[in-house]
């Protein structure tokens, strides 16, 4: 899932992509052994000789499975590509290992690996951006306990930059469980705006300081006949109702209703966002079939037509949807939108904040000792600063050159062999970090605009950079809980269908049916599971079980 990145509230809504979510892993070797239990031990105790010595390669070959997101870009093998046969050159080669890559579905990512599970086909890593779904692979006994020497012994390099969150979030009832990978603080996510709309109806995007003002707006677009604003089914994610919540935030009942697997459908917050948007559909401020566009595809298509104003996307120099707007809409003009045109009056841009780190790794029950060792000896190998260099930019000369300070500067029309994926090969370095990183913070922030930046739209990344400064102070991590919640991951599915069903009948049944419809969803919600995960989420609470 990506993971979600901090919008207003109202755009969280209305622009979100649906994000599904979920990983595991297994592989296809008959023979397995157990992984070792070390709870309690330190890296720091590691003996010299204590472990196999693989330097030179393994004696016999082995298969390593690497997963990896299938994302649909048009023309990418995401198993079989430059960038994968050069892994297996550069690393698999070296080690006798061969690497093999299984795709898993972005946007449909727990389905695939369950399927993978149940044909004993998943790969070597179980990985997943959300921790109640990392929880839930743990609770289903598919990983394996892990032996933090052993990590250290084999990945140096990646256990110096990622030792102390693995230490502090990776411990799972007693049980090293999960290793990470890194999260530089810092997003691309951006929800852009017809900025020619906006002016056409006599207003100025930076007025749009509140929803009461993104309303009267939206209004001036349907009188002036110019278009709606955008929207999408809201199901799988739910941070939908951060802008509806009270402000400073209580810590308790932070940690009893915010999770993004299960929506807090009951809250006073909720029901807010609901009338918000039923307020919108009604009075046909928005997309009327916002239901049907349930992914980032169908959104982007709305917006490129020209049939909607506002589109949130994850931004990058090699983004096409600036080039094909105008293709449509000739004069077409583009800003960011601001995160309080999603807040009501009197409220704060509140939103999630990344946690402290990437992906949460586990690694399959069923792999071997030498295929677990294989991971850290990849994730080493990932690590350092040349294969990294190379992942994320390409061949210099080629994919990209080098500017005055030495960073990366991409070349946005090269079509070579060596051409990277549209998310710049990141979902095969994302094993090891979010984001690229440089010397000093003022240079990974110059390469970041290189890479976020579309020639032309430099604006665009200044305010988008801008208004997450500004909204930083105001955004709130998920709680983490220390133990698994077996309700969360009994009932979350069976939820997560019945919010779509209870919500969209609200919304667009008749206006005046709204409270009444509410009242009989919310019973209904909290009858089918949601009570029960409530409770328990609350006697955790009171145990202290939670971060």
């Amino acid at each position: 899932m990506n993971k979600p990145k901090f919008m207003s509230l109202f755009m969280a809504l209305i622009l979100m992509t649906a994000i599904m979510a979920g990983c595991t892993g297994g592989s296809t070797n008959s023979e397995k052994e157990p992984a070792p239990t070390n709870e309690g031990t330190a890296p720091s105790e590691n003996a010299q000789g204590s472990y196999p010595d693989y330097s030179q390669g393994f004696p016999e070959r082995i298969t390593l499975e690497i997963p990896v997101y299938e994302r649909a870009f048009e023309g990418w093998n995401v198993t079989d590509n430059y960038y994968t046969r050069w892994i297996q050159k550069e690393f698999g080669d070296k080690y006798n290992i061969e690497v093999k890559f299984t795709p898993i579905a972005r946007t449909n990512e727990v389905t695939t690996y369950q399927q993978l599970l149940a044909a004993g086909k998943a790969p070597d890593i179980i990985f997943h951006y959300d921790m109640p779904q990392a929880l839930a692979y743990y609770g289903e006994g598919v990983m394996q306990e892990l032996d933090w020497k052993e990590i250290e012994h084999y990945a140096p390099t990646y256990w110096s930059n990622l030792s102390e969150t693995i230490q502090q979030y990776g411990v799972v009832d007693g049980k090293n469980t999960f290793v990470f990978a890194a999260r530089p603080d810092f997003s691309n996510f951006v929800s852009i705006i017809r900025k020619d709309w906006v002016e056409k109806v006599g207003m100025k995007v930076e007025d749009l300081t509140s929803l009461e003002k993104f309303n009267e707006m939206l209004v001036k677009w349907k009188e002036a006949g110019i278009g709606v604003a955008g929207a999408g089914l809201t199901r799988n994610v739910f941070n939908y109702s951060y802008a509806f919540r009270n402000w400073p935030i209580d810590p308790k009942t932070h940690a009893l209703y915010s999770d993004l697997s299960v929506a807090d459908f009951t809250t006073p917050a909720s029901e807010a966002w609901l009338r918000n948007l039923s307020y919108q559909y009604h009075n046909g401020l928005i997309d009327k079939e916002f239901y049907l566009r349930d992914d980032d595809n169908k959104l982007k298509a709305e917006f490129v037509a020209g049939n909607t104003g506002t589109y949130g996307l994850y931004l990058t120099n090699n983004t096409d949807v600036f080039e094909a707007t105008l293709k449509n809409n000739p004069d077409a003009e583009f800003a960011v939108l601001p995160p309080g045109s999603g807040v009501p009056e009197g409220n704060v841009p509140q939103g999630r904040a990344d946690w402290p780190f990437g992906l949460i790794m586990g690694i399959n029950h069923e792999s071997t000792a030498e295929e677990r060792t294989a991971v850290w000896m990849y994730l080493e190998w990932m690590s350092q600063p040349e294969n990294l260099m190379f992942l994320q930019n390409g061949v210099e000369g080629e994919n990209y050159t080098l500017d005055s300070d030495g960073l990366p500067v991409k070349n946005p029309d090269y079509k070579g062999e060596s051409v990277l994926s549209q998310n710049n090969n990141k979902d095969y370095w994302a094993l090891v970090t979010e984001a690229p990183s440089f010397a000093t913070p003022e240079l990974t922030l110059k390469a970041n605009k290189n890479n976020w930046t579309p020639a032309g739209y430099e604006q665009i990344v200044e305010d988008m950079i801008k208004y997450r400064n500004e909204t930083k102070p105001y955004q709130t991590p998920d709680p983490l809980f220390t133990i698994v919640l077996e309700k969360v991951t009994e009932y979350k599915a069976d939820l997560n269908n019945l919010f779509q069903e209870l919500y969209l009948d609200i919304i667009l049944a008749p206006a005046d049916q709204f409270d009444a419809k509410y009242e009989a969803a919310k019973q209904k919600f909290l009858d089918a599971g949601y009570q029960e995960i409530l409770d328990e989420k609350q006697k955790a609470i009171d145990a202290g079980q939670f971060r």
